[in-house]
């Protein structure tokens, strides 16, 4: 591991000396991973509820006895919690309403056994979701006994489940993403993950929503930093790791 952190560092520092970084920006970088993508973009509406779900990424040590919207407490310190905040500066006349139900640990499934409460009763006009690492981590670790399959037809299914009570929902899906070479991410994630990340980018396609490329946003953050500034496990994002999200995420919704 020191070795590769090395390596990593090196690699920075060649690219730095070569003048690679100086016309790189964050709000640049990832507007170009968005193009690529020639994302489709979400209206945000007055009085919008907006809901973000997932796993631990989104939950971030969110307050869950907290079920206030705009409370920094309920959005956790994580890229929920900067893009809201970012939202709520930007759109005062919006009197949006913004929560975070992600809970660490989740899969597909798990979000399905709690969507009544944690989702539909909330009635929100925009669910963001962010979920497909732990149906993959969790599954390789020998400790769920899920499928590529599974992952994508619970997702569907939730979908459906969720367009049936609320037809004009409006639906941001965020790209399971994985930086290689980091602690719990190692070589023996891929292929095979990536399946994972074009199962998430079919769903967002079949349902109409607007799809965050996360891997690409992290690859390309790679030309300003090493990995591991961005993330400290391959999997979870540092404090630089989720601004970068949110700004993945502000760039999916126009006012």
């Amino acid at each position: 591991m020191k070795h590769e952190e090395h390596n990593s560092r090196r690699d920075f520092i060649k690219k730095a000396s070569i003048g690679g970084l100086a016309t790189l920006s964050i709000p640049g970088l990832v507007s170009s991973a968005l193009a690529v993508e020639k994302a489709k973009r979400v209206q945000l509406k007055k009085n919008d509820i907006i809901l973000f779900q997932g796993d631990s990424i989104t939950d971030a040590g969110r307050k869950k006895d907290d079920m206030k919207a705009n409370s920094a407490s309920a959005l956790g310190s994580g890229y929920a919690f900067m893009a809201a905040a970012d939202l709520l500066q930007q759109y005062p006349d919006k009197t949006l309403s913004i929560f975070n139900k992600g809970i660490s640990g989740n899969k597909v499934y798990q979000l399905a056994d709690r969507w009544e409460a944690d989702a539909l009763a909330l009635k929100p006009t925009v669910l963001s979701i962010l979920i497909g690492v732990n149906d993959f981590w969790h599954m390789k670790r020998g400790n769920y006994a899920g499928t590529l399959e599974k992952y994508r037809n619970d997702y569907r299914a939730l979908l459906d489940r969720s367009r049936q009570q609320i037809p004009d929902l409006k639906l941001i899906i965020g790209e399971p993403f994985a930086v290689a070479g980091i602690k719990a991410v190692d070589e023996t994630w891929f292929p095979a993950f990536n399946d994972y990340r074009k199962a998430a980018r079919e769903v967002a396609e079949q349902y109409g929503a607007a799809f965050i490329p996360y891997q690409s946003v992290f690859d390309k953050a790679q030309q300003l930093a090493p990995g591991e500034y961005w993330t400290y496990d391959g999997v979870h994002p540092t404090i630089a790791g989720n601004r970068l999200m949110a700004q993945a995420w502000l760039e999916t919704v126009k006012g």
